[in-house]
């Protein structure tokens, strides 16, 4: 038995639109097709988590969503020609505000929460490194690649580039004049 959903799985499925030659794994989650714009030659693998519950997602040709990547939130996805997401990439187009100023998560009264929904874009000739997280208002432009494990933090990257890691922040210098009111231990 074959790990794709046939042609009659995927038509049932009343996708906004459908391609040729779209492979879906059996495995996959696919909430609100109706919101899922393919184009020809999509290939989804295994246990992706692909969400599209408000502004739609769009793949639009020759992109590879390798397997256990999720893309939820109700941002939305632009997912350009020759793209393609490794596996275990997050890209959320929602995001709770997790200052402390507001409260966090779906259960709580929408009123108490500040959730930031913008589309994601990755345009023509990109690649995501396995496991990088992208957030909501991010913009891979042209011929990007994100190296593994890295994180997208809203930016508009520059065309034909490499980002590789995370953000860096620097600690305050405080804590370390602070500590000469600590008793000093004898050890």
């Amino acid at each position: 038995m074959a790990n794709w959903l046939s042609d009659n799985e995927l038509n049932e499925m009343h996708f906004a639109s459908l391609g040729k030659n779209v492979l879906i794994s059996k495995t996959a989650i696919i909430r609100n097709p109706t919101n899922i714009y393919l184009g020809n030659n999509i290939r989804i693998d295994d246990f992706c988590q692909i969400s599209a519950p408000e502004h739609p997602i769009k793949c639009i040709g020759y992109n590879h969503i390798a397997a256990y990547t999720q893309i939820v939130g109700n941002g939305g996805l632009y997912l350009g020609f020759c793209s393609g997401i490794s596996s275990r990439v997050s890209i959320f187009s929602s995001n709770d505000d997790y200052t402390g100023e507001y409260l966090t998560g779906p259960l709580v009264p929408i009123d108490t929460r500040k959730v930031d929904s913008r589309r994601v874009h990755i345009f023509n000739h990109c690649i995501v490194g396995s496991g990088s997280v992208i957030l909501p208002g991010s913009t891979l432009s042209h011929g990007t690649a994100i190296g593994a494990l890295s994180l997208v933090n809203g930016i508009q990257t520059e065309e034909w580039a490499v980002y590789a890691g995370s953000p860096i922040k620097w600690r305050s210098l405080r804590s370390k004049e602070l500590l000469r009111y600590v008793p000093k231990l004898d050890i």
